[in-house]
């Protein structure tokens, strides 16, 4: 399966500036590309695709020379992101969704570029990144490649960092099978709790940066634009966002990474984050937004998949509809609003903290979906 590898590079300041020129260049391609099919079915009635904006290329690099800066397999991709875009909007307009017509990019909204060949424009040599019309630039190897690297891309992150990805095809590495599984449910007070009564605490990262976010932002906001102070005050409310990301994915990650070593089935509900912050759920007239978009649930289920598919397990999304309310003994469903923590059934007796209970009924549904006995 195709795993990506995540490296820091340092190119010199001269490298920055290429490197920023060509992403600026690309987006003006992604642009033109896309005012190009959008005026073709404006005009004309006419829908192009990416093999009928390809043959552009070149008559737009004698128009701009500028543009043969960039390796050409790299403006290759930019359109084929154009036409991705495309794909996704009118995939969204056959589900009945708010589509969402592709968007010009403004200046310093570019942020990637990708050599869809490896060794075509971009190759690894020791802890070094040879980049045509680039050079060499140095790479922090942390770790080892995982696999045959297919892909490279290349991106601006916050503060002025530079990253490479590697897209690397890498063999299977199968555990040995077993029949343990789990019902895992998500919350807020605890991060997880699983059919087996174990709990995974929250770590709450955006709550513990709050504070430093907040007198950075109000920094940013008191910054006149266009000048260097506002410049840096951007960089470091950058920093910080960027810190918060990558605790939680290190997160995500390292309890993924147990469960999947610990169990061959694993049960998660199948929720939709985006239509329960849209409701603006509530407890004690707290709104719990913040707090939903902080525990990254659907990061966890994400990092829990690839990592099954690759050791030979499984990962099973089941109705997340009444797993709190119904009780894991008898089934009969007991009506509590988020506030009551615990469960207690009026027709068996049986009393048990409320995420137990809805683990409970995860991991029985999970294994009904997929025909195991309980």
């Amino acid at each position: 399966m195709l795993k990506t590898c995540k490296y820091r590079i340092y190119p010199s300041k001269a490298q920055i500036t290429q490197l920023e020129n060509q992403l600026e260049l690309c987006r003006f391609v992604y642009n033109k590309t896309l005012a190009t099919r959008k005026d073709a079915w404006e005009q004309r009635q006419e829908s192009l695709g990416y093999y009928d904006t390809a043959p552009m290329l070149p008559i737009w690099k004698k128009e701009k020379p500028a543009l043969k800066k960039v390796h050409s397999q790299v403006l290759q991709n930019v359109q084929m992101r154009v036409d991705l875009a495309y794909q996704a909007f009118f995939r969204r307009v056959k589900a009945g969704e708010d589509p969402g017509y592709p968007r010009f990019k403004g200046r310093g909204w570019y942020d990637s570029m990708t050599y869809p060949q490896y060794g075509n424009g971009a190759t690894l040599d020791g802890n070094k990144l040879n980049l045509s019309k680039i050079g060499s630039v140095k790479v922090n190897l942390h770790r080892e490649l995982c696999g045959t690297p297919k892909t490279v891309c290349l991106r601006r992150g916050a503060g002025n960092k530079w990253f490479v990805t590697f897209a690397c095809e890498c063999p299977d590495l199968v555990l040995p099978a077993d029949q343990k599984a789990v019902g895992i449910d998500v919350g807020l007070q605890a991060f997880a709790t699983l059919s087996n009564g174990a709990k995974i605490a929250n770590p709450r990262f955006f709550r513990k940066d709050e504070k430093a976010l907040a007198k950075a932002q109000r920094k940013l906001a008191k910054a006149d634009k266009g000048t260097l102070a506002r410049k840096k005050a951007k960089q470091v409310v950058g920093r910080i966002h960027e810190r918060i990301s990558n605790k939680r994915l290190d997160f995500a990650h390292q309890v993924s990474r147990q469960l999947v070593n610990h169990f061959s089935i694993l049960c998660f509900e199948d929720l939709s984050v985006k239509a329960m912050m849209a409701h603006k759920m509530q407890v004690f007239g707290h709104k719990l937004n913040k707090s939903m978009a902080d525990v990254a649930w659907h990061q966890l289920v994400q990092c829990a998949t690839y990592k099954a598919e690759s050791a030979g397990r499984r990962v099973v999304l089941v109705d997340p509809r009444n797993t709190s309310k119904r009780c894991s003994r008898c089934g009969s469903l007991v009506q509590k609003d988020l506030s009551v923590r615990l469960h207690h059934c009026p027709t068996c007796g049986l009393v048990l903290d409320r995420d137990h209970n809805a683990a409970i009924n995860i991991l029985a549904l999970g294994l009904q979906r997929i025909g195991s006995v309980p």
